[in-house]
């Protein structure tokens, strides 16, 4: 049993795969897609401090701050080396993870994710966003911000996840997004990360990705020596429910190649 606050979900056996899940969601937003793993990937779940069970630093904090913290809760599980798959969000985190801690990592994946900092136009969305939370709530944010993140042709077939996705930054505290919010803007650029970590690196991106533009994750694959990218069509913010079982199988030939 760990002791540290974080909060987890935990299935199968086999070599440690950490899901650590996008802005404003929950451990239960990789539910489905983990269902589709199988048995021999030891996969956890964690809920970033701040969402879902897991209780929100005091004060401020950056991404950086995060990171530590899933590292103490690494040592609290005697996990000494893992893979980090990381939406978005998470995948600042596990950026971070492998700037400080880079022998606990054996290869991470970014999942719709950067390693770019914010530019003016995007920090001036995220200032936004504060504004619009502490004015409307958290309710009404998740309404008119989650479908966005789904390519339009697929809002249809994705309806149900959609709408599960919304239930789940629905329940977001407003103190955490909008600290969150904050840590997001004025992260660190992490493309250093990208040119000298040595272990394999996965980049899965979205041909229609209004969130990380898909010219910025082929650069990233450019930047590093060992990544490789996957490009998703007619593909958003949400390959995992928009393109699942493509998903699935990169993430299992990634942790296969990986963790031998």
């Amino acid at each position: 049993m760990s002791s540290s606050p974080v909060k987890y979900l935990e299935k199968g056996n086999g070599f440690p795969v950490v899901f650590i899940h996008g802005y404003c969601e929950a451990k239960e937003m990789w539910e489905s897609f983990i269902e589709g793993l199988p048995e021999t990937i030891r996969v956890l779940i964690p809920d970033l401090p701040g969402f879902g069970e897991s209780p929100l630093p005091e004060g401020d904090f950056t991404i950086d701050d995060i990171a530590e913290l899933l590292i103490e809760w690494l040592d609290d599980l005697n996990i000494e080396e893992c893979i980090v798959v990381g939406h978005s969000l998470g995948g600042y985190v596990a950026l971070s993870m492998a700037k400080y801690h880079p022998d606990r990592l054996k290869g991470f994946c970014l999942f719709h994710s950067s390693a770019f900092p914010d530019d003016e136009t995007k920090k001036e969305t995220r200032n936004k966003t504060i504004t619009f939370v502490e004015k409307n709530g958290v309710k009404v944010f998740a309404e008119s911000f989650v479908p966005q993140l789904f390519y339009v042709s697929n809002r249809a077939a994705c309806s149900a996840d959609i709408d599960k996705t919304v239930a789940l930054v629905s329940n977001t505290n407003s103190k955490a997004l909008i600290q969150y919010a904050k840590a997001m803007r004025d992260r660190h650029d992490r493309t250093d990360v990208m040119r000298e970590f040595e272990e394999p690196i996965l980049i899965i991106a979205g041909e229609n990705d209004g969130a990380v533009p898909a010219a910025k994750s082929k650069e990233m694959a450019d930047i590093s020596k060992s990544a490789s990218l996957l490009l998703l069509e007619e593909t958003g913010h949400k390959g995992m429910f928009e393109k699942s079982e493509t998903t699935q199988k990169a993430i299992i030939e990634f942790v296969s190649s990986v963790s031998q």
